[in-house]
């Protein structure tokens, strides 16, 4: 799932493989579908109550008393039920947007109204660190579609990817939001302050390998070199060139801090530095203002994979957290506590959000009794968010039928071919979904 140039995504299969086989194992450990005991009696789909007409097909968009932006999209023939989509971090330095996330191409606000579901998103308030405000922007939505178009929805699901995914869990946890059923894409999940570390160690190595190439450090960015012009212009072009003038150690960087890579990509190792390194140019001062402090700690860290790690480890900056900061970062870490049901799907070599957040959510439901409100599914590939349309929708048609106990109903129109509705039926089959696909029926022809 990819999005637009103004949130970046970029992203070693080795014991990753392993916690892949544990997710998958995992993933058949799933209860009967059940209807959620406050939505107990509720109208199936397309009975959605006080609806006598549906609203006009299109999209609406506006403000919400926050300030955030929103936007509704309601389908020709509505099924009843609402998606909201929680979108992924957005650069602090740009104005907040309504978000324009696609997968393979399609925007995400077409797939959904094409599966006959209304459609809710929004900017948030503000942009950068703000998974957990977010949550009230989200469960906004729901209400704002109740009072301004004037429906219920019989069933709602919060849908969401990256620091979205995050903003997801957070809410499916809260046993106040009125969502069904919580479906988190490539989500820091897992453990918080462990995915802020992995974006510091990222940049401390980064500087140890090129020392000079990027302004600041791993915990402080100067405040004036902070825009798009002087990334664009100036920062990338010149991580790129020192990568090419010493790709061996680029080559040890990415050993040090276990990032994955594409074999298959020569492109692979400049895009997944420039990745990593985008947020540390943007999102350090961001974390800092919102946490009152930096969160990042590496004093005791012992980093290995170099040529010389004895050398590594004399030489590389450290770095003391400050305890303000890692306490306001227990705002953003999950529980497992699961109130709803919950699909999570993630790369297996994902650099930006490891994919080691699953099996560390896994754990967490089963600490709290929720594992069987889990379903984990794994995408076998390398890169942050880069699914599949396939993957996306059968995760989406478990969601469903965990949530209302029936398969989910899909227009064969929103599949680009023959074979991607294939795909998407089988990997739906493989956990225990059996969703429809329907085509509509040829106009008669008039003699």
């Amino acid at each position: 799932m990819s999005s637009k140039a103004r949130r970046s995504s970029s992203q070693r299969i080795t014991a990753i493989a392993i916690v892949g086989a544990l997710a998958v194992a995992a993933a058949a450990c799933v209860e009967p579908p059940t209807e959620p005991a406050d939505r107990a009696g509720a109208p199936t789909s397309g009975e959605a109550a006080g609806l006598a007409v549906a609203p006009t097909p299109g999209c609406v968009d506006g403000v919400q008393a926050s300030g955030a932006l929103y936007q509704v999209c309601f389908p020709a023939e509505w099924n009843g039920d609402l998606v909201v989509w929680a979108h992924g971090y957005a650069n602090p330095v740009e104005a907040i947007a309504i978000p324009d996330d696609e997968v393979e191409g399609q925007p995400i606000w077409a797939i959904v109204n094409g599966l006959g579901f209304a459609y809710a998103t929004t900017s948030y308030s503000e942009n950068g660190l703000v998974a957990v405000d977010a949550v009230d922007d989200l469960e906004d939505l729901p209400r704002l579609v109740r009072e301004e178009f004037g429906v219920e929805p019989v069933h709602t699901y919060l849908v969401g990817g990256s620091e979205g995914g995050l903003s997801t869990v957070l809410a499916i946890e809260d046993a106040s939001t009125r969502f069904d059923g919580g479906y988190a894409t490539c989500g820091p999940i897992g453990n918080f302050r462990r995915q802020i570390n992995h974006f510091g160690d990222f940049r401390s190595v980064f500087d140890y390998f090129f020392p000079g190439v990027m302004p600041g450090d791993a915990v402080s960015i100067p405040p004036g070199v902070l825009t798009l012009d002087d990334w664009n212009g100036t920062y990338e072009p010149t991580i790129e060139a020192a990568i090419a003038a010493d790709p061996h150690a680029a080559e040890q960087l990415l050993r040090v801090t276990r990032v994955p890579v594409d074999a298959g990509d020569p492109n692979s190792v400049v895009e997944t530095i420039t990745g990593l390194l985008w947020y540390s140019f943007f999102a350090t001062n961001d974390a800092n203002d919102r946490l009152g402090g930096n969160p990042y700690d590496n004093r005791f860290r012992i980093y290995r994979g170099s040529d010389n790690d004895f050398l590594l480890n004399i030489l590389v900056q450290r770095y003391r957290a400050d305890r303000a900061a890692l306490d306001a970062l227990a705002a953003f870490e999950t529980t497992g506590r699961l109130r709803r049901p919950a699909v999570t799907l993630h790369t297996t070599a994902d650099p930006i959000v490891p994919y080691w957040h699953e099996p560390l959510y896994n754990l967490k439901t089963w600490g709290s009794g929720n594992r069987l409100k889990l379903t984990s599914l794994p995408a076998f590939r390398h890169g942050h968010c880069e699914f599949t349309l396939p993957e996306v929708l059968a995760g989406f048609a478990v969601l469903v039928l965990r949530v209302t106990a029936r398969d989910l109903v899909a227009s064969a129109e929103v599949f680009p071919s023959v074979a991607q509705e294939q795909k998407f039926l089988e990997l739906a089959r493989q956990q225990g979904a059996r969703p429809t696909v329907v085509r509509q029926k040829e106009p008669a022809i008039r003699r």
